[in-house]
């Protein structure tokens, strides 16, 4: 049944193979105990002795009517693997519920990192705008400031005053050179 579909019981190829080779290794081992038992009871046989001469109790091996199943009751066998395949499908339910309870933390945990992040970078923006608000009004009083200073240059550069200033400073050498002859 599950070689005919391994994803209904969500097996691997490997584990299929595995669970194949136990088998074939139980059946083996089964085949030689049914190969010590023909021995034993033709050894038996072989020494003249019957169940029959046997009083109850004297033999090693239990009497094989002791097992016997009677007709219309099931030994058991297949509702135990029916148990058994079931109890399997509900621990691999519980394993992936808790894994899934594992994923759902760790989803909420990612959320809840996301939305910090989210008004993180948020605060920052808006931190931005007001560090480029700043950066604007100082850079609008420094290009006034520097129209002010060329103006001040421009006004400073009036070749007629400048003039004069060299005619005054042509006029104070040739006085002090004439305090320093008299």
């Amino acid at each position: 049944m599950i070689e005919a579909n391994p994803s209904q019981y969500a097996l691997s190829e490997a584990e299929i193979a595995r669970r194949k080779r136990l088998l074939q290794e139980v059946g083996g081992e089964v085949d030689d105990i049914r190969e010590e038992l023909k021995k034993l009871s033709s050894k038996g046989a072989a020494m003249g002795t019957s169940s029959k001469s046997h009083p109850p109790g004297s033999s090693d091996l239990p009497d094989p009517s002791t097992f016997h199943i009677p007709d219309g009751e099931t030994g058991g066998s297949a509702d135990y693997a029916a148990e058994f395949e079931r109890e399997q499908q509900l621990q691999m339910l519980r394993e992936q519920d808790e894994h899934l309870e594992d994923v759902f933390v760790t989803v909420g945990n990612l959320r809840r990192q996301a939305d910090d992040m989210g008004r993180e970078l948020e605060e920052q923006r808006e931190m931005l705008e007001v560090a480029d608000e700043l950066v604007e009004r100082v850079g609008g009083r420094l290009q006034t400031g520097m129209d002010k200073l060329r103006y001040v240059m421009r006004k400073n550069e009036d070749r007629l005053s400048s003039l004069c200033i060299g005619v005054l400073i042509v006029v104070l050498v040739i006085l002090l050179i004439l305090l320093l002859i008299l």
